[in-house]
């Protein structure tokens, strides 16, 4: 499958899957965004990110957990 940054969802889905034991409340955004674009089957160009689409891929993450 792959995705970008507006697929906040499965974006939120692969970082529960490859980083299980991450504190999701106080991740930097520096590590979020590079834990995306290493992610299998991310195609969105890196530039493209800012601090809202990475908010919603953490506010996803944090939903993922509970």
């Amino acid at each position: 499958m792959k995705f970008d940054w507006h697929n906040t969802l499965d974006i939120a889905i692969e970082l529960a899957d490859k980083y299980p034991n991450e504190d999701v409340q106080y991740i930097r955004f520096t590590d979020l965004h590079r834990y995306v674009c290493e992610l299998d089957g991310f195609v969105g160009d890196p530039d493209k990110s800012n601090e809202a689409i990475l908010e919603a891929i953490q506010m996803a993450w944090l939903d993922e957990l509970d």
